[in-house]
Formats: C-alpha cells, sequence, structure tokens
C-alpha cells in the first residue's frame, strides 16, 4: 500500500509535539498520529535514539514508529531552540517529553511555564517511576522497570533465572496507557473547564497493573507467585507442546467444559471422571500428569495435524509462531494485520496495521517515517517564520 496524505482521521485538527525518545513516547504518539493527529517529533541534531536501532543498517524501529509524524531538529540547550519551542507550544493541544524529572524545568519550561503558554495544553510526562517518589530521578528503562515491576521474577522456568522480556514491553505498555490518558485529558481540556493538565506516566505503573492481583494474593494468601514456565497458576492445561515434526502448539483449557471437551478428543473421556483431574483445583494438583497426557497425544501428530485435529473438536490450541509464520497465516492475511507499506529505500516494509479497528473513522498510514528534519520548512511556513532555528 501507499501512504494516503490527503486522509484524515477522529484526531485531525490535533497538534502534538512530540519531544520523548526511543519507545513509550514513540509508541503513545503513534497511536495518536495513526488516528489523524499531527504529531510533530522535535529531535535533538543526531535524531531520536530510535533511529539508530538497526538491524543489518536498516532502521526498522524508525520506520514502524515514526511513521504518521513530522520531523524538525531542535535543540533545549540553546536560546533559538527555546525560542522556537515557544512559538510552538500555542499552535499544539498535546506535548509529550520523556526526560528524567526536572529536565524541563531546569530548560526554563516548567508545566507552569507552559501552561502560561496554552493554558489548554496536555504535558504528557513519560518517566521510569513518575514525577514524584524517591526513586523519581532513577534513570527510567526498560529493563529496571520489567524487573522491579514483578514481571521478571514470574517469567520463566523455576530452575532458571527471572527473565526479563526480549522486547521493550514495559515502553510498549506505557505508550499505550498513555495514548488513553492523553484522550481522557483532551476531553477535559475540550469541554467546559477548558483547562490543561499533567498527564504523570511512568512505565512502573502501567505494567504492574497487567500482572494481574499478585499484591492482594501476597497479601490474602502469604504466596509469592513462583516462575512456571508456560504453564499458569489458576487454571491447567495450559502450556506449549511439541509436535512430531520439532513445531510447538500452544493450547490452553482453562474453563471445565473445554478440559472434558479436550480428554474426550485425545480419547481420555474417563479423566474428567477421575478425582485426579475431575476439577480444575484437581488438575492443578497433578499438571505433570495431565501435561504428560496431553503432550504425549501431540508429539504422535505433526503441527498441522494436531491444528485440524483439535479445531474440529473445537479445543483451544494455536500455532507458536516467529516472524514469517504469523505473516503468512491465512487469518492475518485476510483480517490485513500487517501491512506492507511502500518505502523508497527498502521497497515494502511490513508493519503493524492501525488498531483498534474504528467503523467509521479507523486508522490511517498517512505518511512514511520522515528523514531527519524533513519537515522544518513547511512547519516554518506554518508558524509564518523564516525557519525553525534549532
Amino acid at each position: 500500500m501507499s501512504p494516503s496524505p490527503a486522509s484524515e482521521g477522529p484526531l485531525a485538527g490535533i497538534r502534538v509535539l512530540d519531544l520523548s525518545r526511543l519507545v513509550a513516547g514513540n509508541m503513545l504518539s503513534l497511536q495518536l498520529a495513526d488516528f489523524g493527529a499531527d504529531v510533530i517529533k522535535l529531535e535533538p541534531e543526531r535524531g531520536d535514539p530510535l533511529r539508530h536501532w538497526q538491524e543489518n543498517g536498516i532502521p526498522a524501529w524508525w520506520k514502524v514508529y515514526g511513521r504518521n509524524k513530522r520531523s524538525i531538529r531542535l535543540d533545549l540547550r540553546e536560546r533559538e531552540g527555546k525560542a522556537a519551542l515557544r512559538r510552538l507550544v500555542p499552535t499544539a493541544q498535546v506535548l509529550i517529553e520523556g526526560f528524567r524529572p526536572g529536565v524541563m524545568e531546569a530548560a526554563g519550561f516548567s508545566p507552569e511555564v507552559l501552561l502560561g503558554l496554552n493554558p489548554k495544553l496536555v504535558i504528557v510526562r513519560v518517566s521510569g517511576f513518575g514525577q514524584t517518589g524517591p526513586y523519581a530521578q532513577r534513570p527510567g528503562f526498560g529493563s529496571l522497570i520489567e524487573a522491579m515491576s514483578g514481571f521478571a521474577a514470574k517469567n520463566g522456568f523455576a530452575d532458571k533465572p527471572p527473565a526479563l522480556p526480549n522486547l521493550a514491553l514495559a515502553d510498549m505498555v506505557a505508550g499505550l496507557s498513555g495514548a488513553f490518558a492523553t484522550l481522557a485529558a483532551l476531553r477535559v481540556a475540550e469541554g467546559p473547564e477548558g483547562a490543561g493538565q499533567v498527564v504523570d506516566l511512568s512505565l512502573l505503573e502501567p505494567l504492574h497493573a497487567t500482572l494481574g492481583p499478585d499484591a492482594a494474593i501476597h497479601r490474602l494468601t502469604g504466596r509469592v507467585p513462583s516462575r512456571i514456565g508456560n504453564r499458569v497458576s489458576i487454571t491447567a492445561p495450559r502450556n506449549v507442546y511439541r509436535t512430531r515434526d520439532g513445531e510447538w502448539l500452544a493450547l490452553s483449557a482453562s474453563t471445565q467444559a473445554m478440559a472434558a471437551r479436550l480428554f474426550s478428543a485425545i480419547g481420555r473421556a474417563e479423566m474428567i471422571a477421575d478425582p485426579r483431574f475431575s476439577t480444575n483445583s484437581a488438575r492443578l494438583d497433578n499438571v505433570d500428569e495431565v501435561d504428560a497426557i496431553v503432550g504425549g497425544f501431540i508429539a504422535e501428530r505433526d503441527l498441522a495435524d494436531n491444528l485440524a485435529y483439535f479445531e474440529h473438536a473445537e479445543v483451544t490450541v494455536g500455532p507458536v509462531y516467529d516472524p514469517a509464520g504469523f505473516a503468512e497465516d491465512p487469518h492475518v492475511k485476510g483480517r490485513g494485520v500487517l501491512v506492507e507499506v511502500e518505502d523508497p529505500e527498502h521497497g515494502a516494509v511490513p508493519m503493524h496495521a492501525p488498531f483498534p479497528r474504528l467503523s467509521r473513522t479507523p486508522g490511517r498510514i498517512r505518511r512514511l517515517a520522515p528523514s531527519l528534519g524533513q519537515d522544518e520548512t513547511a512547519i516554518a511556513a506554518e508558524l509564518d517564520q523564516a525557519e525553525i532555528v534549532r
């Protein structure tokens, strides 16, 4: 597909100044940009560090998370850069920054100053631990958050070290939750009160919130969640199982009806009456034996045969995909989960389609990720300035 620059979205007319770096802020502003907001990346002289996360010299991260945005260079350490930001702030509805708490204040752009320039401005402050608290000044790298939130302690296998995710999980979760918070704050700014405010977005809190009621479980039972690999502590069977051809199949029978259907499908209907397997609690107590029985059945068949068999039996299974397998899946193709975006440097670049899907005003890909400073002349003209001084 080719970008469609003329298309608008439900956030058309919203201008976002994005001073953030790397993943969380870029995921947040991408969600807004995909639905029509005019996102202007205000980048340092060398550009957002996301541009330099490359694979074989290809800035794939920037190609995906920089789409639908514009770029100018702006140095807040210089007088000219500060002057340029002061001109831009009154034209915007949202400003996103991802500096360590206090950096914007030191540059002369505290929330009070920004709201003085634009009383309806929504200021999103992205940091590792938030703007307050004993850890506010600590570097906010996602890896620290994934460790301290409780995620790593419960991720992985019991006989292995705690496992950090091999993706920017804390940043991504924060970016998605931050997009919601931004829209909530915009609704207030556009309402009768008509006032801007600060969104204090930490990476820690959204990720911790995704871990389930672990704090409540610990307080009420004294139990600390343990690492149990691909199993879960609340239902069984749930695991990945190796197939005869060396592939992997994921299976979850998380309701009593599904467990009964599974046992019947593998020719072991008597298990549902066996006290060792008749209830979810019993299956959890005997999970090794359950997995051995289910895994033994799956190991006798190739992945494709297993998928077809369990689909016919209406048992909830799915393949474990790598990126190539995911791209070739008929549902991914049929629904357009990935789109091929024409790119002058690399031909076509596959990337996720805008989501969630709105029936009347869907998100669209309107622009390729910009080169550094690509839009300085156009934005200067919009401000009736000779140039954006960086």
